[in-house]
């Protein structure tokens, strides 16, 4: 939404990059919080930041849920695996609209923003473009094949796959553009590669070594890690895969994604459930994976004053959680889009 307007939000507000919930009530206007004020009582709301999917591939939505066999290099690996086929024979305006739904989809379920690996060159990030029009959810894309000149900066696929990669990144790094590498996903053995060039991000790192990870958490880099698109493309099958409670203990920053479409919803809720169940991080710690990936789009990603006005209303008594003990682990266990009462998507 947009607009000068004063407009007010009160409830139980997760405040701060520590997520501490406090009765207050939030003053928006001009896009900004304008004044968090404390109240002694407040309204059964949950007011948080808006999510943020630190790693999807939205034209995928085109090929969802179509019947996957082989190993991960012939599901998704470029320029020959199944998902790019299917790409490069889908006309260009239901690709567009598959990524329209997909990002309707997002923003319905409080996702005020994602980082999409975008295949296709200038015209695959155009199409996303043209995909997000209108819509308060601001996807930050990154591109292939040239498209990281169009886009916000380039996504590889692997530091095995890229025949040119010095090139790339160092014309990417001088346009001022994000790099960002998967890495480790079926192996560790790209790993290494992949820091050498001090990545903006990385994403999976399912294989990463205990070396690699304390890599990892000195050079600063996060990791957009997507639990359930692992499990689906079978290169994790135990909670050692990622191993996010080593990297947690390492110190490394964690993001939230939900990879491809064509094997997972890009439901960050569903997303926040599965890793916390399966792997056992702390719900505080597994919400601020959802959220911090925000500040790609620009800004602090959590709610402060004069933060970005983009946040999230819960109303637990639409699913009978006011009940909860813990509303943090509530809405990393059991809350979905169906409980959200309204969303607060200003441009950053």
């Amino acid at each position: 939404m947009k607009g000068e307007r004063e407009t007010t939000v009160e409830g139980q507000v997760l405040l701060g990059g520590d997520l501490e919930i406090r009765p207050a009530r939030l003053v928006l206007r001009g896009g900004r919080i304008v004044s968090v004020e404390d109240l002694s009582l407040a309204p059964d709301l949950w007011i948080l930041p808006a999510l943020f999917n630190a790693h999807t591939h939205l034209g995928d939505t085109v090929a969802m849920d179509i019947p996957v066999e082989g190993s991960l290099e012939e599901v998704v690996t470029p320029p020959h695996g199944l998902k790019h086929r299917i790409l490069e024979g889908t006309p260009r305006d239901r690709l567009v609209a598959g990524m329209r739904a997909s990002l309707e989809t997002m923003e319905r379920g409080g996702t005020g923003g994602c980082m999409d690996f975008r295949e296709g060159g200038p015209d695959g990030v155009a199409a996303l473009r043209t995909a997000a029009e209108g819509l308060s959810l601001r996807p930050v894309i990154l591109g292939r094949e040239g498209g990281e000149h169009a886009g916000d900066g380039i996504g590889i696929s692997s530091a095995r796959d890229v025949a040119d990669l010095e090139r790339q990144v160092a014309e990417t790094r001088r346009a001022g553009k994000l790099v960002a590498f998967h890495a480790g996903e079926r192996d560790p053995d790209d790993v290494d590669a992949a820091l050498s060039f001090q990545p903006d991000l990385l994403v999976h790192c399912t294989h990463a070594t205990r070396s690699q990870i304390r890599s990892i958490a000195d050079s600063a880099i996060p990791v957009a890690v997507c639990p359930r698109a692992n499990w689906r493309l079978g290169v994790a099958r135990d909670p050692d895969h990622p191993p996010l409670s080593r990297m947690a203990a390492s110190g490394c920053t964690l993001f939230l994604g939900t990879d491809n479409v064509m094997v997972t919803q890009p439901d960050l809720w569903r997303e926040m459930e599965f890793t916390a169940t399966v792997y056992g991080l702390p719900p505080r710690q597994v919400l601020a994976a959802a959220i911090a990936g925000a500040g790609f789009s620009g800004g602090n990603p959590f709610i402060a004053p004069d933060g970005p006005a983009r946040l999230v209303v819960v109303d637990p008594g639409r699913s009978g959680l006011t009940f909860s003990r813990d509303p943090v682990a509530t809405l990393v266990k059991r809350v979905s889009a169906g409980d959200i009462r309204e969303t607060f998507l200003f441009s950053p």
